[in-house]
């Protein structure tokens, strides 16, 4: 990406270009035993077969931000206030302050790695790579250009689903990543400093990785030695019969280089996530309702506080905070109890339990098995999405609303005073004739967010429909001056 569409940190890049290990190809192409590398054991394993299978199916995508015009606040200096007004006539001279300005953005370019997964166009890649995008160009291994769309996007998991207009694509073969062990060699096909078609070769280091790199990050990453760097986000990691077990997304450096490891989103999420994006447009997550870590990192923690704990085992999830109407809750599940399996599944760490649970929808049953005073229990319960029930999560539309928008004219801006809004124009049935709101009503901020387009209204809409409160909190100002607050339910009670 270009450096203004970089996050870097000094430990930990998220490669916002394409960390593509794609490997295996062709439109779900069985490898038999007859043409797959055999695995000798002392003997090299020949990766020839998983790259030919794999490259087809690697996409480079361009990611292009169009220049747009913006309202930024600048600061201007005594000077500036003293020479456009010398006499105070518009306020105090010398004091300095804030001053509107409408700049040009330049039109920015971020490149990245995507993998074709079905052979009428269907694509993975990661969502940092098309996030932003105005437009997104995909570029097949023989090089032909597609224009792609956006099916969905997930930040949790990272993940985005697009689609180009294309039939009788190679699609890789994906295999169950939980069947991947640690040593076993894999290839990295991607696009890595805009040099495509790729390859690079390693092994699996380490499963279920956490990196801690996002706050509500969903983390059980694959960590391989395989060479990854910026440009290589999106594309695959595959194993040695060139089948797909996972996107990459991340590499760890001190350098912004390749110096160590990459890390891959595991097709056992990857599946998940895709098969919601395509039914319903956003994912549909299962929720435990607790907060927890590692034990070994609680035990750590206490031992830095000089505090000794014994908790029964050095395995497991260490629940710190129990969600109040969560699935734990209902079980009986407190702060101190240790989770240990999950449906007969050992759990050692807690992104292994994150992993689990990213399977999983609103309405499965788990059967958790923990640790309280160093007593085993067991129970069932049902699992809850973030609003704290079990029907599907749909991203709401505009419709909802029931009304029709514009943005006010210059005349309206300097008749009350204001930079931006936009002005019910017509109210109909919907959420808004419910909640009071008329025509004529000019709507300034939603969530705490300025609203100055149909676009993004339209996007505040879409991420409150899903979030754990979704109500819209509208404030603005009627003609008459009168300023007005709205609470709007985007849901039934």
């Amino acid at each position: 990406m270009n450096k203004n569409m970089e996050n870097k940190s000094k430990y930990l890049i998220v490669a916002m270009c394409a960390m593509s290990i794609a490997l295996s190809g062709g439109a779900f192409i069985q490898a038999n035993a007859a043409s797959s590398p055999a695995a000798v054991a002392g003997q090299p394993v020949d990766l020839t077969y998983a790259a030919e299978k794999a490259l087809p199916t690697v996409v480079h995508i361009l990611n292009t931000r169009n220049s747009k015009i913006q309202t930024i606040d600048v600061q201007s200096s005594p000077f500036d206030d003293f020479f456009s007004d010398p006499f105070g006539m518009f306020g105090n001279p010398g004091q300095g302050g804030t001053q509107k300005r409408k700049v040009r953005t330049p039109k920015q370019e971020g490149s990245g790695s995507g993998v074709i997964i079905s052979n009428d166009g269907y694509i993975v890649t990661n969502n940092h790579v098309v996030d932003g995008a105005d437009e997104l160009t995909v570029t097949l291994n023989d090089n032909k250009e597609y224009s792609a769309r956006i099916i969905g996007t997930d930040k949790t998991t990272d993940l985005a689903l697009i689609k180009i207009d294309a039939k009788n694509l190679p699609a890789i073969t994906i295999a169950n990543s939980d069947n991947i062990k640690v040593g076993e060699w894999v290839l990295a096909v991607g696009n890595p400093f805009n040099l495509t078609n790729t390859v690079t070769a390693g092994i699996v280091s380490a499963k279920g990785r956490s990196l801690y790199a996002s706050p509500n990050g969903i983390e059980s990453f694959i960590q391989t030695d395989a060479a990854i760097n910026r440009g290589n986000s999106g594309g695959a990691l595959v194993n040695v019969q060139g089948e797909l077990i996972g996107i990459n997304a991340m590499l760890y450096s001190e350098t912004g280089s390749y110096s160590g490891y990459g890390f891959a989103i595991p097709t056992s999420i990857m599946n998940k996530v895709v098969s919601d994006l395509k039914k319903y447009g956003t994912v549909q997550r299962a929720m435990m309702g607790i907060q927890g870590s590692d034990v070994k990192n609680f035990v750590d923690s206490q031992k830095e506080e000089d505090k000794d704990v014994d908790l029964g085992t050095m395995e497991g999830v260490y629940v710190s905070g129990v969600t109040d109407d969560g699935t734990a809750a209902e079980m009986g599940l407190k702060k101190g109890d240790v989770i240990i399996s999950i449906d007969g599944k050992k759990i050692t760490k807690m992104s292994e339990l994150q992993e689990y649970l990213a399977k999983k929808r609103p309405g499965d049953k788990v059967e958790i098995t923990y640790l309280r005073d160093k007593h085993k229990n067991t129970k069932t319960g049902t699992l809850k999405n973030e609003q704290g029930n079990t029907q599907v999560v749909k991203k709401a539309d505009l419709d909802v609303l029931g009304a029709n928008f514009r943005q006010i004219s210059e005349s309206q801006k300097r008749e009350f005073g204001i930079s931006s809004g936009l002005e019910v124009i017509k109210v109909n049935n919907g959420r808004m004739k419910d909640a009071g709101i008329n025509k004529g009503f000019i709507i300034q901020r939603v969530n705490d967010q300025p609203v100055k387009t149909i676009d993004e209204l339209q996007a505040i809409v879409k991420d409150a429909s899903t979030s754990k409160y979704p109500v819209l909190y509208i404030q603005g100002i009627y003609p008459t001056g009168k300023k007005a607050y709205f609470a709007v339910p985007l849901q039934d009670n």
